[in-house]
């Protein structure tokens, strides 16, 4: 495949969604801490999140996809996105059904998975003339 060049702007978009997901996924730990620390108005607050993590997956998703096509980047963080987004899914039922076995170590993984994500988004390699993940 031919050296291809990312474009700015869909690496720039990427890059600010994932940030935000990360962020919201930090964010769901400090929360989730606060309330099992006694704070129980931490709760609300962890359910909102939660919510906001989702639809920022959602938007994350379409960010990667513009990155892939038009943007000529790689295609593998549309696909990590869309299983990140799946495992919102399951995180946000199990913490309504109380399922803190599952619930925590999920919520574990998914802060791991998406703080990778964004030191991949970030790493100069990702910048434009490189994300294609090809050797200069």
């Amino acid at each position: 495949m031919p050296n291809s060049i990312v474009r700015p702007w869909a690496l720039a978009l990427f890059r600010a969604s994932v940030t935000c997901e990360a962020a919201l996924a930090l964010g769901q730990a400090v929360l989730a801490g606060s309330f099992l620390s006694g704070h129980y108005r931490a709760l609300d607050l962890h359910a909102l999140n939660a919510t906001a993590t989702g639809l920022t997956a959602v938007a994350q998703i379409v960010a990667a996809l513009l990155l892939w096509r038009p943007g000529g980047g790689p295609g593998w963080p549309a696909l990590a996105g869309i299983a990140l987004f799946a495992a919102e899914a399951g995180q946000i039922t199990m913490g309504y059904d109380r399922t803190l076995a599952a619930h925590i170590p999920l919520g574990v993984a998914i802060i791991a998975c998406t703080f990778l994500m964004l030191v991949w988004a970030w790493r100069p390699a990702a910048g434009p003339d490189r994300a294609r993940g090809e050797s200069a």
